[in-house]
């Protein structure tokens, strides 16, 4: 649906009537009552700012879900309205600035150009309009620590904007919270990944460095273990200049021209289109795994929160680009991933056997380098991720994943106590099927060679049972029914780990078992 020009909106002969109705428009399920709804809301606050006051922050709360709405219609709509209200209320909007700021900033990572472009004006109407020292917070809150590089990059434009609309004196002497909260945020902006992220970053250094007191604060505000690298950057702005706003990627190649957007035009060209998505992966999946480590509770929330969100996304360059901040976290950051395992690998295993191959191969491939990294510290997520790895994988057709799968196994029995191990490997060899039920009871056989002389009980109390249900099942050409495949050659490796461990007492217990299961170990025993 169109945007309503602000020039085309009407007031109303009866406000009160008018805002009660607006938000029982914007509770109702139809798409087009919503839009309807935030329509009102844009007549309110044009003509009817003082009513509306009476009742914004429960409007803002309504207009700001319908940010987050999944219909693009209703959502472009809603930045629209939180432009207005920015725009007509001014500092009245200043309590609902956190919560309308975050939703807007996280839009801002949008493949929808339209939404994107309202965004940036609704944020660029909020800068203008608010108390700056609040839409100062308000940004560094919602966008400092996001995991997407697109957000980080319109949260320092904006966060830049401000600062230059501020001036040096008002941001370092009149308020104290700003250059608090201001400094430690450019020293991260100034360090991002992001080209374009640094340049804003080395903006607002730029903006300020000719105030008497910048030296001082400086060392008041910034960080210890960020203040060398800001030094450097502001010698380097005295001797050498701001310079251009650059190019975010070494390829510009089917790029928008820069605004606090991003993403791809669409190309005409198939090929040119599929080399502009692997620029975008190669980038933003770089860009990424420079991600800054959350540094207290609220912002540790958010990071979880953020990282669930790209392993959950609908776009599956965001779902890989979640599965590269996971490694890096696991390299950099470890403490971070095992604090908060089972949330992250909760998400994380649906990736694990995602139904786009690619993700799925790099969900697999990632999983091998982050076991000998997190090792036994797996142990509360081991038998949610097995399933997850072996399931379908082991079977598949596309020989890239197969293998990551084999790979994954094998790392998982390198680098964890092969007990943990021991109770899913049996499960799967008893019930899988095919060649992932013949991959895991030779690894099953290969745990028995290991583990049998610490933990003969467990061994014989867990795998026996796999070895009476595979040999019960098989048929004499060593097939299973259904799509067993033919399990005879798994099927006596691990009959025969098993007897060098047990001996003669392996006959023993089979002797217990139907007769064509003792005959049948016999027989993979001569």
């Amino acid at each position: 649906p169109e945007i309503m020009d602000p020039s085309e909106l009407q007031p109303f002969l009866k406000p009160e009537a008018a805002l009660t109705e607006a938000l029982v428009l914007l509770a109702h399920d139809d798409w087009e009552k919503k839009i309807e709804g935030l329509i009102f809301v844009r007549r309110l606050s044009a003509y009817h700012a003082t009513i509306l006051k009476a009742k914004l922050h429960e409007t803002s709360l309504a207009v700001a879900q319908e940010v987050k709405n999944l219909r693009s219609g209703v959502s472009r709509a809603a930045v629209v309205c939180l432009g207005d209200l920015f725009t007509y209320l001014k500092k009245s909007m200043d309590q609902e600035l956190d919560n309308t700021v975050k939703v807007l900033l996280h839009k801002a990572g949008e493949s929808n150009t339209f939404i994107r472009e309202e965004v940036d004006k609704a944020l660029k109407a909020m800068v203008n309009n608010v108390t700056p020292a609040r839409a100062l917070c308000s940004l560094i809150n919602g966008g400092q620590s996001h995991l997407h590089s697109a957000v980080r990059r319109c949260t320092a434009q904006h966060l830049s904007d401000l600062v230059d609309r501020m001036g040096p004196e008002r941001v370092l002497c009149r308020t104290k919270v700003a250059a608090d909260r201001l400094f430690p945020a450019i020293a991260r902006f100034a360090q991002d990944s992001s080209q374009q992220t640094r340049y804003y970053g080395r903006k607002m250094l730029f903006t300020m460095m000719t105030h008497p007191d910048f030296d001082k604060m400086l060392e008041k505000y910034v960080p210890a273990k960020d203040l060398p690298y800001v030094k450097e950057s502001v010698s380097n702005l005295h001797e050498k200049g701001l310079g251009e706003t650059p190019v975010d990627t070494p390829s510009a190649r089917g790029r928008r021209p820069h605004t606090c957007n991003v993403g791809h035009s669409r190309s005409s060209s198939t090929s040119r289109g599929a080399l502009n998505v692997a620029d975008r992966e190669t980038t933003e999946a770089h860009e990424v795994t420079r991600k800054p480590a959350p540094r207290n509770l609220l912002e540790n929330e958010e990071y979880v929160k953020d990282i669930i969100g790209l392993l959950n996304a609908k776009d599956f360059r965001d779902r890989i680009n979640g599965i590269r901040q996971l490694l890096s976290d696991t390299e950099n950051n470890q403490g971070f991933v095992v604090a908060n395992l089972v949330k992250i690998f909760d998400a994380f295993k649906s990736r694990l056997n995602d139904s786009n191959s690619k993700v799925n191969q790099v969900a697999l491939e990632t999983m091998q380098k982050m076991i000998p990294l997190l090792k036994d510290n797996l142990s509360p997520v081991i038998n949610m991720l097995i399933p997850a790895m072996v399931d379908n994988n082991l079977n598949s057709k596309n020989p890239g994943i197969y293998a990551a799968a084999t790979n994954v196994i094998q790392a998982l029995c390198q680098h964890l106590d092969n007990y943990l191990l021991l109770q899913p490997f049996c499960t799967k060899a008893q019930f899988l099927n095919g060649k992932a039920k013949q991959d895991m009871t030779e690894k099953l056989a290969d745990l028995v060679t290991e583990l049998y002389p610490r933990t003969p009980n467990a061994v014989e109390q867990k795998v026996l049972v796999v070895l009476w249900h595979l040999l019960g099942s098989m048929t004499p050409g060593g097939s299973l029914p259904g799509a067993g495949g033919n399990i005879r050659v798994a099927t006596a490796k691990l009959s025969r780990a098993l007897f060098a461990q047990m001996g003669q007492s392996l006959l023993a217990h089979a002797a217990s078992q139907p007769p064509h299961i003792k005959k049948g170990l016999e027989e993979f025993l001569e």
